[in-house]
């Protein structure tokens, strides 16, 4: 397998320098050269398969000869042998065609386990290879830095910075990113937005010498890896309601577009899918984006789905690749007029074909409390304000034949206040997130610099940095 940049200006490379690079050098963002394609009898088959094991057929099909099968179904079983759930990824059924695919039953209770788990130990792999490490560095608006710090703990070749919005994630959140004691670990907090801290990490990456000196590597959902981890539970959750002889439908919360954009990396592949539907809370660019065709950044609300609080959704350029029929020239356009004006429209042909498989929606705070407590009265089910929000938006789209599956990408009790504030109670408390409060924290603030986060991760790095 070949991998290229979304802004064509990077060398062709392989699925572990695509794994171990995460940005492409240019700026953008790994994309394969070719899709593969899966027929309906290979689809079935997955019905009968532990979800370990449809993770590491369809991972598969995206290393080329680079991971040898056994080896990848060995960190597979590793890294889902930990999940709470025999399922790993289980479906609950709301209503008639109505069901909600839960994708918390990981170590920290979030849907983020279900790709981190598994990149940690196929970087590890790659890196013992080649007798390398690594410096992550990872920019989080709550989940994916609890996901991250956990899958990574304890490394050998990697040490973990990850960069969270100082005061704007919940304190379930904060706690996981800030209770590991392991030396590789290091928990920052910016002061500033997610989208600040995103942009911290980017400009480490843009700088040659400082990325190539420390063995820079992504671990957010730019991460080519992470995408097609996540396919699987579309697959899994199709093929338990009927597909692929049944299309789907699919609503899924978002922030960075990456969850959803599985669902169409998985719809590449010959997984029937009849809509895509991305849900965002107040922060909508999305969903304005796809409702408008014009792509435009405005000031971050901080809401009660704190993962959601985001204005550029990285994912979304690859997208826009894709749609533009695979163009970098209109995508560089597209990139350098975000960076210079905060906005950029996209064009009719692209937007037409996003729009065939996209359609989206916002819920406001009001709107997510009140999908919060109908599920509660309605089903007997709870959920968190980020699922709460994709059931806002799934509850205007009408009655159809295609299940309509909402994905659950929390535990309520990360966000107890959320919670009690929509449904006046607080929720159980699972044993293992009560612990987090007996912990020592860990934790450094810095102010919104890039000179300041070098340094610091010059500091405190275990690679060479002799060119940074």
């Amino acid at each position: 397998m070949e991998y290229l940049s979304t802004r064509g200006e990077a060398p062709i490379v392989g699925f572990l320098d695509v794994l171990l690079n995460g940005l492409a050098p240019d700026g953008g963002l790994y994309v394969p050269k070719q899709w593969p394609r899966l027929v309906g009898d290979e689809i079935a088959a997955f019905a009968d398969r532990p979800y370990f094991e449809v993770v590491a057929d369809l991972v598969g099909r995206f290393c080329g000869n680079e991971i040898a099968p056994t080896a990848m179904r060995e960190m597979c079983a590793s890294a889902y042998a930990r999940f709470r759930h025999p399922a790993v990824a289980p479906l609950v059924q709301l209503d008639v065609n109505r069901w909600v695919l839960e994708l918390f039953h990981g170590p920290t209770f979030a849907f983020k386990d279900l790709a981190m788990q598994l990149l940690a130990r196929i970087m590890d792999h790659a890196l013992a290879e080649r007798g390398r490490r690594a410096t992550i560095v990872a920019a989080t608006s709550g989940d994916t830095g609890g996901s991250a710090i956990e899958a990574f703990r304890g490394a050998e070749n990697i040490d973990l910075f990850v960069l969270f919005p100082e005061g704007r994630v919940s304190p379930v959140q904060q706690l996981q990113m800030t209770t590991a004691q392991e030396s590789n670990i290091f928990p920052i907090a910016v002061a500033g937005s997610f989208d600040d801290c995103q942009a911290l990490v980017k400009a480490l990456f843009a700088h040659e010498g400082f990325r190539n000196g420390v063995s820079l590597a992504a671990v957010n959902s730019i991460n080519w890896a992470r995408i097609i981890a996540q396919t699987a539970y579309y697959f899994t959750a199709s093929v338990a309601l009927g597909g692929p002889e049944r299309s789907m439908m699919f609503c899924v919360p978002t922030g960075n577009f990456g969850d959803v954009f599985a669902g169409h990396v998985a719809s590449r592949m010959g997984l029937p899918i009849k809509q895509l539907i991305v849900a965002t809370n107040s922060n909508d660019i999305l969903a304005r984006a796809i409702s408008t065709g014009r792509y435009e950044m405005r000031q971050v609300v901080p809401t009660a789905s704190p993962s959601m609080d985001i204005q550029v959704s990285s994912n979304f350029e690859r997208l826009l690749w894709a749609a533009s029929g695979e163009d970098s020239g209109a995508v560089r356009i597209a990139m350098n007029r975000l960076k210079q004006n905060g906005s950029f429209d996209i064009g009719a042909d692209a937007l037409a074909r996003i729009r065939e498989d996209f359609v989206a929606g916002s819920a406001s705070e009001i709107e997510m409390q009140e999908a919060m407590r109908d599920n509660l009265s309605d089903s007997d089910y709870l959920a968190d304000p980020h699922t709460a929000v994709a059931l806002a938006v799934a509850g205007r789209v009408s009655a159809t034949n295609e299940p309509l599956i909402t994905l659950a990408t929390a535990h309520p009790s990360k966000f107890p206040e959320a919670v009690e504030t929509a449904t006046g109670s607080l929720p159980a408390v699972p044993p293992e997130i009560a612990a987090l409060a007996t912990r020592a924290v860990r934790l450094t603030v810095i102010d919104n610099d890039l000179v300041k986060l070098k340094n610091y991760v010059l500091e405190h790095t275990r690679a060479s940095p002799q060119e940074a």
